[in-house]
């Protein structure tokens, strides 16, 4: 028997501050997204011998991948005088060296080099390596956690993506966007489908169920009416439904038929894999007000390969409800300025942001 999620009552939504207050964002940036695991992409978007800065939880931080393709994080700051290491992105030549008085390290993290300084017998060298910083590889997606003092990947199995050939697959598109809302609204905007009516006509389309305001096959007595089963002859999602290349091999029945198998990462984004290809969808909260989001698609190289192949052609169609799920969620965040709103009232087939809604203040009750 399957047990209904849906809500039995109608709780309150977070307060208004929650979305708008630069204070409320501090606090986040120090709890929710400085303990958990935050998505930076492909590692192998990352040449060998190459570093890239990013921000975390905005702390600066450096991604390396050594000769071998061996990759470490470490705090972006010299241990001299606290100089950033790099910006941008760069090569990191023999050693990780700071720009500003030479003192360089090995891709391990260790000093080996303090330029023309002449340090005294106090100095200890071993002392004064690279901060590290926690990562870790997840089916080619390379994470980072400022603190690694929660589980791992918490809100998604590890075996999710095992029937997927995700180490092998390319990056073949790209899709970024700043979005004039806080993160929170992006998130809670994907975990409902009370929206899909009004704003993804062309989803719902692709996907029946969607036209029902119904998000999970769990939600209705009937499920074996309303399956998140693509629409007929449609097998993945591309503009025409069909496949934009060869289909992986190892799925089972289920992942077919669904069409889109998402996992979910909280706080830092989701991945949906298809029968074709994946893709993966990573947040950067920018301000209180502001977020950077981030999607790729990744194919396999015999897909890539095929004469007259377009990725944006066939990742048009995910832009395109990116795109309506981002006018959606700006569209919120210019309704919460309003002062007259103090914290909304959530339906019972919003139960997924109920449960972030516990998450976020469960990860911020101790600061």
């Amino acid at each position: 028997m399957i047990t209904s999620p849906l809500l039995d009552r109608c709780p309150e939504g977070l307060p208004r501050v929650a979305y708008v207050s630069a204070d409320w964002f501090a606090r986040e940036q120090a709890t929710v997204w400085a303990r958990n695991w935050v998505m930076l992409g492909r590692v192998a978007d990352l040449p060998k011998g190459r570093m890239r800065a990013v921000t975390v939880a905005g702390v600066p931080v450096l991604i390396a991948r050594d000769a071998e393709g061996l990759v470490s994080a470490f705090h972006n700051v010299c241990r001299h005088r606290g100089a950033e290491l790099c910006k941008g992105e760069r090569e990191i030549g023999r050693l990780i060296t700071c720009p500003y008085h030479a003192w360089a390290y090995a891709t391990d993290g260790r000093l080996v080099s303090v330029g023309h300084a002449t340090p005294t017998e106090d100095f200890v060298k071993e002392q004064n390596g690279l901060l590290p910083v926690s990562h870790l590889v997840w089916n080619g997606l390379l994470f980072v956690n400022l603190s690694a003092t929660g589980p791992l990947l918490p809100d998604v199995g590890v075996e999710a993506l095992d029937n997927w050939p995700m180490d092998s697959l390319v990056t073949g598109h790209r899709h970024e966007r700043l979005l004039n809302c806080n993160w929170k609204v992006f998130w809670e905007n994907y975990s409902e489908c009370l929206h899909c009516p009004g704003i993804h006509p062309e989803l719902c389309d692709m996907v029946p169920v969607y036209a029902k305001g119904i998000m999970a096959l769990e939600e209705v007595p009937e499920p074996s009416e309303t399956g998140t089963r693509l629409k007929a002859g449609a097998q993945t999602w591309t503009p025409s439904g069909a496949p934009c290349g060869p289909v992986f091999d190892g799925l089972t029945d289920r992942q077919r038929l669904v069409g889109a198998n998402f996992a979910t990462i909280w706080p830092t984004g989701y991945v949906v894999a298809h029968v074709d290809y994946v893709r993966a969808v990573w947040l950067e909260p920018v301000s209180a007000t502001q977020t950077r989001l981030v999607a790729e698609w990744y194919f396999s190289p015999e897909t890539l390969a095929q004469p007259g192949f377009s990725a944006a052609g066939v990742a048009s169609f995910a832009s395109l409800v990116l795109d309506q799920d981002g006018d959606a969620a700006e569209m919120n965040q210019r309704g919460l300025a309003s002062p007259a709103f103090t914290r909304g009232r959530l339906m019972p087939q919003e139960y997924e942001i109920h449960r972030f809604h516990q998450w976020v203040l469960a990860q911020m009750e101790d600061q």
